[in-house]
């Protein structure tokens, strides 16, 4: 008696006829032909299932105290750190393309900066003199702010620092005065990104009682210790102070996408209006899950090196750098993001409103 043939799982069995082609029932090839949709332009246009717009887009920016006007920064070709009247002027074109928003960061001379970030909670520091400047200038634009103290230490941590260990409740108590500050400089959202425990809450509750009821915060819910913030970190002159350190014991672990879940669900109980996934390109399935779990609007953030390897790229020719940018902010949105923070926002304005 012949053994069976054995048959693997992966692997269909070897049969000694060919079976005849079935006959094609209704709903597939020929009668279906997907590419039919795709022949024309305006077909493409038409039945596409997802668009990207102007209001879209947010543009983070950087200001800084110097005299020049617009200082380049290096590891972000075409990005500069702005003067006030300049960012002013910026702001201004942005309102007219119709960009919603600017996210603002300061850039903190080494002089001003401590182990406890003191300078972020003064009134007239340079980001809430920025805000300031802006709202009376071009009123029609909204801020969002960060609330985080890396700017603002000598050691490059979004907390207070003791023993090497980041202090949570004691670091909430000073994001608290930073956020009351920027809300009374005219700030419209606040956006705590220190990922310290409960902020969201006592945040809320210190603008309530302060009567900044309409002041909105965006949660940077599921912000990942990545390594792709390194250009930002010479931005802001940050990578300096934080040396060899690293902020894998309050941001989060990228091997993780439940624990995003989890987070976003703490900071929607506590009073977020808004949820930030960060970074964006390699965390789609995060901001995918976020959206379908609370479906509350969702940004994604484009950080600076995902900026600077795409532009890296497009300048030595190896991508188109116009249509690769918007191919990635297209992404973003089939994945959920309602908004996206993109250093690519000015340009990608002008295109969409030059058709």
């Amino acid at each position: 008696m012949s053994k069976p043939e054995r048959v693997h799982p992966w692997r269909p069995a070897v049969r000694s006829e060919p079976e005849a082609a079935p006959a094609s029932p209704t709903g597939q090839y020929p009668r279906v032909r997907l590419r039919r949709n795709r022949t024309d332009a305006w077909t493409r246009r038409l039945v596409a299932e997802h668009r990207l717009g102007v209001e879209d887009l947010v543009w983070p920016v950087f200001v800084h105290d110097e005299a020049a006007a617009r200082e380049p920064i290096g590891s972000m070709p075409g990005i500069f750190r702005h003067s006030i009247p300049a960012l002013v002027d910026v702001a201004g074109e942005a309102a007219e393309l119709g960009i919603p928003a600017l996210a603002l960061f300061p850039v903190v001379p080494a002089a001003l900066k401590s182990p406890a970030g003191d300078e972020a909670c003064r009134a007239d520091n340079l980001c809430n003199r920025a805000i300031r400047a802006i709202k009376q200038a071009v009123p029609g634009i909204g801020i969002i702010c960060d609330v985080a103290l890396d700017p603002y230490t000598t050691h490059g941590h979004d907390g207070l620092l003791q023993d090497g260990r980041i202090l949570n409740d004691e670091t909430i108590e000073v994001l608290c005065r930073q956020a009351l500050a920027e809300a009374e400089a005219g700030v419209d959202v606040i956006a705590p990104s220190d990922m310290m425990d409960g902020r969201i809450g006592r945040i809320r509750d210190a603008l309530d009682a302060a009567g900044y009821q309409q002041v909105r915060i965006l949660s940077y819910a599921a912000k990942y210790a990545s390594y792709f913030y390194g250009p930002f970190r010479d931005a802001i002159g940050s990578r300096g102070s934080l040396g060899q350190g690293d902020k894998r014991t309050y941001q989060m672990n990228p091997a993780n996408g439940q624990e995003a879940l989890r987070e976003c669900a703490l900071d929607v109980a506590e009073g977020a209006d808004m949820l930030m996934i960060k970074p964006g390109m390699p965390y789609l399935d995060v901001i995918w899950r976020v959206k379908e779990a609370f479906g509350l609007p969702t940004f994604a953030y484009q950080v600076s090196g995902e900026y600077a390897m795409l532009k890296a790229a497009a300048e030595r020719g190896w991508l188109d750098g116009e249509k690769i940018v918007e191919e990635t902010l297209l992404g973003f949105k089939r994945a959920g993001a309602d908004a996206i923070l993109t250093y690519s926002a000015l340009d990608v304005a002008k295109r969409l409103k030059a058709g």
